[in-house]
């Protein structure tokens, strides 16, 4: 168990093994709660911030744009058919 100590500013340093092993960067924002058992730290995001854009290329599609009817339209279908696969003995 490692131990640290309370500033006079009120500030904790966690461990560097802890920050390594949790892959915690300076400027992680953190949720504290307090429990009958103590003071529990949560990192605020598992995930680092993304923007719709960085999704982009995850979906394999390189053709015009579609509007959101035409890929409701499209999804849609692909259920319609896998239900029918799922359904034809």
């Amino acid at each position: 168990m490692e131990t640290t100590t309370l500033s006079s500013k009120g500030q904790i340093i966690i461990p560097k093994a802890l920050r390594d092993s949790h892959h915690w960067r300076p400027g992680t924002k953190f949720f504290i709660e307090e429990t009958a058992a103590g003071l529990i730290l949560k990192p605020a995001s598992c995930f680092p911030s993304t923007s719709f854009e960085d999704g982009l290329g995850c979906a394999g599609y390189s053709g015009p744009a579609k509007t959101v009817e035409e890929m409701k339209e499209g999804i849609d279908e692909a259920l319609r058919q896998e239900w029918q696969k799922d359904s034809t003995p």
